[in-house]
């Protein structure tokens, strides 16, 4: 028993952190919700380029996410290639056609009239780059048996919220996008059978003039309770 307790504790490094006074945190608190509460959604882009190491430095802000069993089952598809771009836009938008043009329901398309939206998603080629970011259901082992992986749609979604934040801190502006279905990413990107896409980001630079809906965000009341 204390032979496996000691190799346990093998696998474990010290924590460090940084600590802070009771008024910093709140004062930290506090400056940090304002700076995210500042993100938005845009939908046009310039299309002036982004070095690709800050594309790489966002995803690996992203991998840092927690997952289940730390199986960080996610892989982020970094597109900037015209070509492929494009291709992403013609498939999207067919999809996108057939949503607005009898899959979505009256509310749904109610619900969306405020922003403007429509089949037409000119941003796919605009942004200088868009992130695919995959979900892996599972991995292939060595045997070419299937090895499971655990509260992947959680995981990945946290490492995608961790993104949008990577993105925003560096500069940049971001679309969270889901044509539905999005099979037509598997195939243009020729993924592996264990991965299915989960997101479309466009990510880049906003476009001169760029304008964002007149929304408000749920007050504290409405999104939290206290117990």
């Amino acid at each position: 028993m204390s032979d496996t307790h000691s190799s346990s504790e093998n696998n474990y490094i010290p924590y460090e952190k940084d600590t802070y006074s009771a008024d910093e945190m709140i004062q930290r608190s506090r400056s940090f919700y304002e700076w995210l509460n500042k993100r938005r959604t845009v939908r046009d882009f310039s299309d002036k380029p982004v070095p690709r190491e800050v594309m790489e430095n966002i995803v690996m802000a992203a991998s840092t996410a927690p997952s289940g069993a730390n199986k960080q089952p996610w892989t982020f598809c970094l597109v900037q290639d015209p070509g492929v771009k494009k291709q992403i836009r013609d498939a999207a938008e067919k999809e996108e056609y057939e949503n607005y043009h009898g899959r979505m329901s009256d509310r749904w398309l109610k619900d969306l009239e405020k922003f403007g939206t429509d089949w037409h998603k000119p941003f796919l080629e605009h942004a200088p780059w868009l992130i695919i970011v995959c979900k892996k259901a599972y991995e292939p082992g060595e045997g070419g048996e299937k090895v499971n992986n655990y509260y992947v749609n959680e995981s990945v979604g946290l490492a995608a919220g961790m993104l949008l934040a990577a993105i925003h801190h560096a500069g940049l502006v971001s679309l969270t996008h889901t044509p539905s279905p999005m099979n037509f990413l598997t195939k243009i990107l020729n993924r592996p059978e264990n991965e299915r896409p989960f997101l479309l980001i466009p990510v880049g630079y906003p476009a001169e003039g760029a304008k964002v809906p007149a929304i408000a965000r749920k007050t504290l009341e409405e999104i939290s309770s206290v117990y």
